[in-house]
């Protein structure tokens, strides 16, 4: 088992055994419920079905409430798969939970989630244009200007960039090194920032590709 839910407290700062400041960002881990286990016979792969975080009885469904009472679990309010390997599909059971333990020995994590949303914007904040003339009554500053190419081929090539909705987008930070870890509290403690705003699920995995330290 290699990743667990999370969410994002925030961040701070902590100091390290030489006394230098370190930025930290707060995550909240686990326990994560084991609500399904996928087999590759009918669906072409191995997962499990996390569950995290509690979620009140009073805002469920009969059939979501029926799935919870049939497994033994506490209703949970975000689900998500997580792929595993074949060779360990058989250590887990539906309603086992699981925590920190998973990281134990790792030194870094892989974090995904969704970054900042920030509307519909232009395209010199969205794509980083230099924008037109400022003098000489130019009146073109920060349009977009021809997007065409005439006769031939007489259409916008894909992949133009435009104005649109910028952000809220799956963003994966590798190699966050990692801090602390409060297995009571399930916190952990990793050095920079992770993708989204405060309260933003994460799913956090253990690093496949260590970073090569610099003698």
């Amino acid at each position: 088992m290699e990743a667990l839910l999370g969410k994002k407290i925030g961040m701070t700062q902590v100091f390290d055994e030489k006394g230098k400041v370190v930025p930290v960002t707060v995550l909240k881990v686990g326990p994560c419920y084991i609500l399904r286990i996928i087999k590759e016979e009918k669906n072409n792969y191995y997962a499990l079905q996390l569950g995290f975080e509690e979620r009140k009885i009073k805002n469920l469904t009969r059939p979501e409430l029926k799935f919870f009472e049939k497994i033994g679990v506490k209703p949970q309010r975000y689900i998500r798969e997580v792929r595993i390997n074949v060779e360990e599909i058989n250590n887990y059971r539906v309603g086992d939970s699981l925590d920190l333990d998973i990281f134990a020995g790792a030194g870094y994590v892989d974090v995904q989630g969704n970054s900042l949303g920030k509307g519909f914007q232009g395209g010199m904040k969205r794509w980083g244009w230099k924008g037109g003339p400022k003098t000489h009554g130019s009146m073109s500053h920060r349009r977009p200007g021809s997007i065409g190419s005439s006769t031939t081929p007489g259409r916008v090539l894909k992949g133009r960039h435009m104005p649109g909705r910028m952000g809220n987008e799956k963003v994966t930070v590798k190699n966050l090194k990692i801090i602390s870890r409060d297995k009571e509290k399930n916190i952990l403690l990793v050095k920079g920032a992770v993708p989204g705003a405060e309260n933003n699920l994460l799913i956090v995995k253990k690093s496949k590709k260590q970073p090569q330290v610099k003698q």
